[in-house]
């Protein structure tokens, strides 16, 4: 869990990434999509207020985007679902009407209302079956959340990522954006097992890791090496916020992990501290960056990027329901391109492509 180099050097890193100017924003929100609510049964404007924070898959030749919209009712300003689109280029999208995954009067309601659904990623197991990681709010805490599904349009929740690891320690933590280690073929990223169990980054403070034998229930890593005063073991942070830099604020995962020729790569999202940041970034923004951790021991840490490789410049990436953010969670390989999709100040939804990694 050491942290071995730091080091903007590009051999291990993917991109360049440019963004698509041309399509940009590539998802908006939509005043005339609709549903009725299936918790208050009134009609609903589910995307009226902002879309953002994607996560993206290849399937049947086309690209989708499970993508977080908002609308404008209830006390907290806006209850999060997630809808789908889908795009044959990947960069002109058409949206579903009614979202894919909801809060509903289930047994998993009172961890999801009326805060929402929120900020999900992707990966797939050897059958093809999707697995979605997304944040479930309530309106007071985050809890990191599974759901599956065979076809991205009828998902089984499966509720707490972490409610039966180490007789409950975890379940109700704050906790959320699961990142899960891949391998990619074609263009599938499939969930890869590392010495007999499946790995997932997650956390928004730290990063840190969890295990699984099912894609469903996750165990976090533990250490002994910084214990608290009850002389538990405690969460074991494997890539910490840094003082003076892009991301000293806080480092949250991007999307899936992939498995590379050089070791395990974790896109992921830092934000700038006010105070203690980098001058060379607006305060506040949030940026992404790259790191690299060992395939042999996926907690420990490779090389990561000293600077970040997308910043907020654009008018839509600047202002917004929160101003200059770049937040990353999806990417797909994709007629030989890799396309990264981010959430734009909280608001909007763009793409940038890479065309010369393979």
């Amino acid at each position: 869990m050491t942290m071995t180099k730091d080091t903007q050097s590009i051999s291990w890193q993917l991109g360049p990434f440019i963004k698509a100017d041309a399509c940009n924003p590539c998802l908006e929100p939509d005043i005339q999509n609709r549903f009725v609510c299936p918790i208050t049964g009134s009609d609903v404007r589910w995307e009226e207020k902002d879309v953002f924070n994607p996560a993206a898959v290849v399937r049947q030749g086309s690209v989708h985007l499970l993508y977080r919209a908002e609308d404008t009712v209830g006390r907290h300003a806006g209850t999060s679902r997630i809808g789908l689109a889908s795009s044959a280029d990947g960069r002109h999208f058409a949206k579903r009407p009614e979202p894919v995954l909801s809060p509903a009067p289930d047994v998993f309601q009172h961890l999801e209302w009326e805060g929402g659904c929120e900020d999900p990623r992707i990966a797939q197991d050897e059958a093809g079956i999707y697995y979605l990681t997304y944040t479930a709010y309530d309106g007071d805490k985050a809890r990191l959340c599974v759901a599956s599904s065979p076809d991205l349009l009828t998902w089984t929740k499966h509720g707490t990522a972490f409610g039966a690891a180490l007789n409950g320690k975890y379940s109700d933590i704050w906790c959320k954006s699961g990142s899960i280690v891949t391998r990619r073929e074609g263009e599938r990223f499939i969930a890869t097992k590392i010495n007999g169990k499946y790995w997932m980054y997650w956390g928004e403070s730290h990063i840190y890791a969890a295990t699984s034998d099912d894609l469903i229930r996750w165990e976090p890593i533990e250490t002994n090496d910084f214990r608290d005063y009850s002389e538990e073991p405690i969460l074991a942070p494997v890539l910490r916020r840094r003082l003076h830099r892009f991301d000293s604020t806080l480092v949250e995962p991007g999307p899936q992990a992939v498995i590379t020729k050089h070791g395990i790569l974790l896109i992921y999202n830092g934000r700038n501290d006010e105070v203690h940041g980098d001058p060379a970034y607006a305060a506040g923004a949030y940026c992404a960056g790259q790191a690299l951790f060992d395939l042999a021991d996926p907690t420990v840490v490779i090389a990561r990027s000293s600077a970040p490789f997308l910043v907020p410049d654009k008018d839509y990436e600047t202002s917004g329901q929160v101003n200059h953010v770049c937040f990353v969670e999806g990417l797909v390989y994709h007629n030989e391109e890799w396309l990264l999709y981010y959430g734009t100040a909280d608001s909007k939804i763009a793409v940038a492509v890479c065309q010369d990694a393979g």
